[in-house]
C-alpha cells in the first residue's frame, strides 16, 4: 500500500485545486474545514490538513466576494472572514496529499500530471461524492483519519466498476466573471459533494458522542 493510503498515517491530507483559487477551491477549503471542525470538534479535526490551489492560480489573492458571499448561510460572518488565500499547484502539493479534489475534469488530470502517484487518489469532486454512495461505510473504521484513508481505498476500489457520466456530470463550472446566479450554482454543487464526503465520514448522528 502506498504511502497516500497508508491508514496508519497520523493524519489526512486533502488538497482541493481548481483553476485561479479564488472561487470554486477556496470555497470546498473554507467550508470543509468548517464543518470538519463542527461535527469532530477542533481537536480531531485538527488531524485534517485541508488546503487548496489552482492550475493557474491569481497567487495571492483572497476568495472572491460573490463566491465568499455564499459562505454566509453556513456560519455568518466568522466563516465569512476565513482567511483564504490563492496558492499556484506544485507537485509537492499533489505528492504529499493523500487525497485530491479538482473541480473539474482538467484539474484532475493537472494533479495527475504534476505527480503521476497520484492517479489512484485524484479525482473531480463530483466524481467521489458519486462513488462514495457505493461504498459500505458499516465496514469502515471509527476513528476519523482510519476512516478518511479507507474511504478512499474505497472509493478508488470502484472507479471503472460504474458506467461512464456525461463529462459534464463531472465539471463545476468556473463562476469567475459571471453573475451571482453562477457563483450560487457553482457552491450549491460543491456544497453537495462535500456533504456527501462528510457524511461518510462524519456523519451528523456522531456529532457530539
Amino acid at each position: 500500500m502506498g504511502r497516500h493510503r497508508r491508514e496508519e498515517d497520523a493524519e489526512f491530507r486533502l488538497l482541493f485545486v481548481c483553476t485561479g483559487n479564488i472561487c470554486r477551491s477556496a470555497f470546498a477549503e473554507v467550508l470543509t474545514r468548517h464543518l470538519l471542525n463542527e461535527r469532530l470538534g477542533y481537536g480531531p479535526a485538527s488531524a485534517f490538513v485541508v488546503s487548496s490551489a489552482g492550475v493557474q492560480a491569481v497567487v495571492g489573492s483572497g476568495m472572491h466576494p460573490l463566491t465568499r458571499e455564499m459562505l454566509r448561510p453556513w456560519g455568518g460572518d466568522k466563516l465569512m472572514t476565513a482567511d483564504v488565500v490563492a496558492r499556484q499547484l506544485d507537485p509537492t502539493m499533489v505528492e504529499q496529499a493523500h487525497l485530491v479534489l479538482g473541480a473539474g475534469l482538467r484539474h484532475r488530470a493537472a494533479a495527475a500530471q504534476a505527480a503521476p502517484a497520484a492517479l489512484t487518489t485524484a479525482f473531480t469532486l463530483r466524481e467521489f461524492a458519486r462513488l462514495v454512495a457505493l461504498v459500505d461505510l458499516s465496514t469502515l473504521p471509527e476513528e476519523p483519519v482510519q476512516r478518511a484513508h479507507a474511504l478512499v481505498e474505497g472509493v478508488r476500489s470502484r472507479r471503472g466498476l460504474v458506467p461512464p457520466v456525461k463529462p459534464q456530470d463531472d465539471e463545476v463550472l468556473d463562476p469567475m466573471g459571471r453573475p451571482p446566479e453562477e457563483h450560487r450554482a457553482a457552491t450549491s454543487l460543491i456544497s453537495e459533494a462535500v456533504l456527501a464526503l462528510l457524511d461518510a465520514l462524519a456523519p451528523p448522528s456522531r456529532i457530539h458522542e
